[in-house]
């Protein structure tokens, strides 16, 4: 077997950080070697090679992945498996490309004494910031094999709200998308036919009908540059929306949405926060890491941005409940029941609690909203076909009268 280059972060016997290279057949030979020499492995990677182009780093991991592996590796543990033999497991069985190369990586690691929680973080993109700090408190507290179950738990959750958010908004997308395909089929294959009958009729057209026609010779005649302009828009609206002043202009905005919606996404917020929040308290998590953790997995940065300000309060020795009140963000209920849960001890089942109680209310929401939206929706198709239809029609009309006025 060829050696391969490791490149190593290690601590000899006084402390002293030395980095490196060593040549190996493996990680673990690599890594007995390095042992060898008297030093502390703390960081062990295979060198890569040059410029070289690797498809499979654009692959992503599900987050229901995530979450069968997170619910795999408890029940292993649970069951007597040492963890270097479930992730063996795991390695073998996982069908995701992507989430084996991690898990490869995670199990090589784990071999050179690399502790889980510290070798997840190396992939940030796989396990977020919620999951690492999950793991780690299961392995200061020994009881990872529970809080792998709430990390699988968590994860479920958050993805059963997304697809209850996406699956509502699936039927309003395709009307509008039908909408805006009638349009331009109407302008670019329709109108035509009707301006040469105008053209033989002679007459004038109305205002809303050389609109129209206007409108139809520019669109057949540039089509690219409403198809450039269309994508600049978007491209633009993306970029200025995941910059740091766009992204909480918008954030801000959404919670304004009239029709019921920007409530709906307060509440999908609301449900994120408290469910995240008391998940980490669960397991172990220090209250002010768990805000910390929180505040960054929140979805909105009128929530986030804030915390900052409840996490100097909560350091200073107050309770939860009044700063996060302060913040005006969270119904009165919300911050009443954290208020209950810091008095009875049970924060963190009282914060589970009111996730499940907001989730249950955007469904509820959402189901609202999608019947208002139909019919209005309908109504919107039937003004941009009206429109177009009585723009082609008026000139007839016109010809019609003045012909009518003749013969009389």
């Amino acid at each position: 077997m060829s050696a391969t280059t490791f490149v190593y972060t290690a601590r000899d016997r006084t402390g002293v950080t030395t980095e490196g290279e060593v040549e190996a057949e493996s990680k673990t030979a690599a890594a007995a070697a390095l042992r060898m020499r008297g030093l502390s492995v703390v960081e062990l990677d295979e060198k890569s090679g040059g410029f070289e182009i690797n498809l499979d780093r654009f692959a992503k991991v599900q987050a229901r992945d995530v979450t069968v592996m997170a619910r795999q590796l408890a029940t292993m543990i649970s069951s007597g498996l040492s963890l270097l033999r479930a992730l063996y497991i795991l390695e073998d069985q996982s069908s995701n490309k992507k989430l084996k190369e991690t898990i490869v990586s995670i199990r090589g690691d784990v071999e050179v004494g690399t502790a889980l929680s510290v070798s997840m973080a190396k992939h940030p993109k796989v396990f977020n910031d919620l999951f690492v700090s999950m793991v780690r408190a299961g392995e200061v507290g020994g009881n990872l094999e529970e809080v792998l179950d709430r990390v699988a738990i968590q994860l479920e959750k958050d993805d059963h709200l997304k697809r209850t958010v996406k699956s509502a908004m699936v039927y309003p997308v395709m009307i509008g998308s039908f909408a805006l395909l009638i349009l331009v089929a109407m302008i670019l294959f329709i109108i035509p036919v009707f301006q040469n009958m105008f053209a033989d009729l002679g007459a004038k057209l109305p205002a809303l009908t050389q609109f129209m026609v206007t409108l139809s010779n520019k669109g057949r005649q540039y089509w690219y540059l409403f198809f450039a302009a269309g994508f600049g828009v978007v491209w633009s609206f993306k970029r200025w929306k995941n910059s740091d002043s766009g992204r909480k202009i918008w954030d801000a905005f959404k919670l304004r949405v009239p029709m019921g919606i920007g409530d709906i996404v307060r509440k999908v917020a609301v449900a994120r926060f408290t469910r995240t929040l008391g998940t980490l308290t669960a397991s172990g998590v220090p209250i002010l890491q768990a805000l910390d953790i929180t505040a960054r997995t929140a979805g909105n940065r009128t929530i986030s941005d804030p915390m900052e300000n409840v996490i100097d309060r909560v350091k200073e020795g107050e309770n939860l409940a009044p700063p996060l009140n302060s913040l005006g963000v969270f119904p009165m209920m919300v911050t009443q029941m954290v208020a209950v849960g810091e008095e009875t001890g049970a924060l963190d089942s009282m914060l589970h609690k009111i996730a499940d109680f907001y989730d249950d209310e955007v469904a509820a929401k959402l189901k609202a909203l999608t019947s208002i939206l139909e019919p209005i929706m309908m109504i919107v198709i039937g003004g941009i076909v009206g429109t177009v239809v009585v723009a082609m029609y008026l000139p007839l009309f016109s010809v019609i009268k003045a012909i009518g006025s003749q013969s009389g």
